[in-house]
């Protein structure tokens, strides 16, 4: 026996590269928002007062809570915030599927998903997608013991919903499990499921500041449920770490959260670029998905994935492309600023000789 008979062991989450190096490298591969945070978040960090983190920030989160709750018209005791939606979605997992029956997600989705059902030893069936990325909803009509859905799904970029309809089916079918909703990038064109929540008690919609607010490095997570899903949630929160989020987080992610018009305006500058970004990829012969994220996921014609994922690379040019079956001829392209579309154009010309 040794103490290695112990130990948890799972394969883990592999996040995009982070380059050590960041001068004159355009990073495409990690989906993060091309443009800074609001102004009003400069604002509230140049004045924060340094002296004031001795103190536990709110365990509950309170102000940011009350805020989210009130901008998107939810009760305080609806909402759950955490470090990042990473955070909030390990958490519901751990909470939430606890029974034998399997928890149901696609085969490609969110790569977190079957690392966190490892790690937690929570059993799951991964369904195929269809041909074109699309999920069959006959396949969630079956005993279950939890749904995950990303909408719209990464890396695919594409959204399940052209209105509610197709989620509500699926919520509506399994009431004796609990349905979550990935929305990290839902505010980028998708369609949100978040009406749904009144009406279902079983449904969690979760969401981040991460890619639409531009604080990838901030780590704010949240969600919406019943206030009973919520409680379930913060009882295994607390029984964790009851200060999770920390004192800055929740006075920038305020100021982010009152900022409107900034919030509209970067998103719609991503979208504008997405839009060329398509249309250019296209011309030069990729397959384009029809994205509703902050992304593109493109498959090449004229060279494999993997040759053109490397080639980028040494021009310094970061995407990301996984050696994974059904994915393996396709690229995931954040969406950088305009300059760095065109310079990725310029790239991939000068690599298939155009």
């Amino acid at each position: 026996m040794s103490w290695e008979d112990n130990v948890r062991r799972v394969i883990p989450y592999v996040p995009g590269e982070q380059p050590k190096v960041t001068e004159k490298i355009i990073k495409l591969n990690t989906n993060e928002m091309p443009y800074p945070p609001s102004p009003a978040v400069k604002r509230a960090l140049e004045g924060m007062d340094a002296a004031r983190l001795r103190l536990y920030p709110a365990a509950d989160v309170g102000p940011l809570r009350d805020a989210l709750a009130d901008h998107y018209g939810f009760g305080s005791d609806e909402v759950f915030v955490g470090v990042g939606s990473d955070d909030v979605l390990a958490t519901a997992f751990l909470t939430f599927f606890n029974s034998d029956r399997p928890v149901l997600f696609p085969d490609i989705t969110y790569s977190f998903y079957d690392v966190w059902a490892e790690v937690y030893r929570i059993p799951y069936e991964m369904k195929p997608l269809d041909e074109n990325f699309h999920m069959k909803k006959s396949d969630y009509m079956g005993p279950n013991g939890g749904i995950v859905i990303a909408n719209p799904n990464a890396p695919t970029g594409i959204s399940e919903m052209e209105d509610v309809e197709f989620i509500e089916d699926i919520v509506a079918a399994n009431r004796d499990s609990v349905v979550i909703v990935d929305e990290a990038y839902v505010d980028f064109g998708g369609v949100s499921a978040l009406p749904l929540v009144k009406k279902y008690d079983n449904m969690l919609v979760v969401r981040t500041f991460s890619k639409s607010r531009a604080f990838a490095g901030m780590r704010i997570g949240y969600a919406f449920g019943s206030s009973k899903l919520i409680k379930y949630l913060n009882d295994v929160k607390y029984s964790i770490n009851s200060y999770t989020m920390n004192r800055p987080a929740i006075e920038l992610g305020l100021a982010s959260l009152s900022d409107e018009a900034y919030f509209k305006e970067t998103v719609g500058k991503v979208i504008s670029t997405r839009s060329w970004t398509k249309d250019e990829l296209e011309k030069r012969g990729f397959t384009v998905t029809d994205s509703k994220t902050n992304f593109v996921f493109a498959s090449p014609s004229k060279i494999s994935a993997k040759e053109l994922f490397t080639a980028l690379k040494e021009k310094g040019i970061y995407v990301r492309w996984w050696d994974k079956d059904r994915i393996r001829d396709w690229l995931r392209i954040s969406i950088g600023t305009d300059e760095e579309m065109r310079s990725l154009m310029l790239a991939i010309d000068t690599i298939i000789c155009l």
